[in-house]
């Protein structure tokens, strides 16, 4: 099993190429399901969830074509639909070609899907918007099985908001026969990529970016192309990174209009930035100054750069509160900061964090995605050097993190 060693203590300075949004990605590459046209697709991250979407992709026919950063999906040929459960044991976003394989072939078997542990997150408010839109869905052994002759149009309200169910039935919907209202929809700008990638594809959506989307059913999609957007979680991540090192980084290929909070508290830190369309200068002298927040839904402070901001935190001059409303177990890195030396004490789902002059390097684990990247932050401020274990949650949504750092001045090597 793979592990980070990384020195600390060393200033970041150079430039870093932002990738695509996993979080975008892997809905859209979904989306080739629904058409037996060409979906073009460009900005792919290279990572491991990625790896796996494809390979699920693949084994239900669909032919797909991969060159770097490129990948083109067609859909002529679907032989299975099927999901079986050992492609998607490890990431929840499987559960996304539910709605697509329903809606274009009127039925599907998924596996109820894995992913990090850092929460429930139940795919009941997937099951409650198809089930509205007239399938019949039953769950045995582990499967959601589900058929509908032709999905209905349909006014579904979700019980909270989901990114994930957002995605699934807005998928779905395109497909259905008449108008879908989606209310209390996610506003995240990963849903508002795929939303506009199924309009170039023909799809006929209104409310694109706002809590409710009306979807007029077509009788089918055709293909297009499109670019992913960029990483906003990568690029706010790299900002932690020189937050907490210090140094002087340029982000190229990001994109500033999508994640103002993070770059509001980035700010509070202590971070100079000279913000652009598509670019980001980052500088940072001093001690971080210590944020508060509370983690909340789009456009919120985003639950996703939570472990992140707390690693800059733990050195920060003062102490500072993190309060997590989303998931109910995204505090696992906290023991593990604390290992580091960190002063970190959870009540609930609050962490109290006073900030201290140092942290020392030791062995810690990984163990989720998010949290592996606070570990690198932690371990990149801390003096001597930390070992990272079980970094494979790294690589499902970071492509090539180490590889970026260290052409910045970090020392930071994979051990295989």
């Amino acid at each position: 099993m793979d592990k980070l060693q990384i020195v600390g203590g060393k200033r970041l300075n150079g430039e870093i190429a932002v990738s695509g949004a996993k979080n975008a990605a892997l809905p859209i590459l979904c989306a080739g399901l629904l058409t037996s046209g060409d979906v073009e697709l460009s900005n792919v991250p290279r990572l491991h969830d990625v790896k796996t979407i494809l390979k699920l992709l693949a084994q239900t026919g669909l032919t797909v074509t991969q060159d770097d950063e490129n990948v083109t999906l067609n859909g002529a040929n679907i032989t299975s639909l099927e999901a079986p459960y050992e492609l998607v044991k490890t990431m929840r976003a499987s559960i996304l070609v539910l709605g697509p394989l329903l809606a274009r072939f009127g039925e599907a078997k998924v596996s109820l899907p894995g992913g990090c542990a850092i929460g429930s997150r139940p795919v009941d408010q997937h099951i409650k918007g198809l089930r509205a839109m007239g399938a019949e869905i039953t769950i045995e052994g582990g499967y959601i099985y589900a058929k509908a002759k032709k999905l209905k149009g349909a006014r579904i309200l979700t019980d909270m908001i989901t990114v994930t169910g957002t995605e699934n039935l807005l998928m779905a919907a395109t497909l259905a026969e008449g108008e879908t209202i989606l209310e209390n929809a996610a506003r995240e700008p990963e849903v508002t990529d795929l939303a506009n990638l199924l309009v170039a594809m023909g799809a006929r959506i209104e409310g694109i970016g706002t809590d409710r989307l009306v979807i007029q059913g077509v009788a089918e999609l055709h293909g297009a192309k499109h670019a992913v957007i960029s990483d906003r979680i990568e690029a706010a991540t790299f900002l932690c990174a020189v937050a907490a090192t210090g140094g002087d980084i340029v982000l190229t290929n990001t994109r500033t209009d999508i994640f103002d909070v993070a770059l509001d508290k980035l700010r509070e830190v202590g971070l100079q930035m000279d913000v652009g369309t598509d670019t980001i200068r980052a500088r940072m002298d001093s001690r971080p100054h210590p944020v508060s927040f509370r983690t909340t839904e789009y456009p919120g402070f985003p639950t996703d750069m939570q472990a992140q901001f707390m690693a800059v935190n733990t050195i920060a001059a003062g102490p500072s509160r993190v309060t997590e409303t989303i998931f109910e177990n995204r505090f696992m890195h906290v023991q593990e900061m604390n290992r580091l030396g960190a002063a970190i004490f959870t009540e609930g789902n609050t962490a109290l964090i006073k900030g201290v002059e140092r942290l020392v390097g030791a062995e810690v684990m990984a163990t989720d995605l998010r949290a592996s990247a606070s570990l690198v932050i932690a371990a990149m401020a801390a003096e001597g050097t930390t070992l990272i274990d079980r970094i494979y949650h790294l690589d499902r949504g970071y492509d090539r993190m180490e590889v970026k750092l260290s052409r910045v001045g970090a020392d930071i090597v994979r051990i295989k």
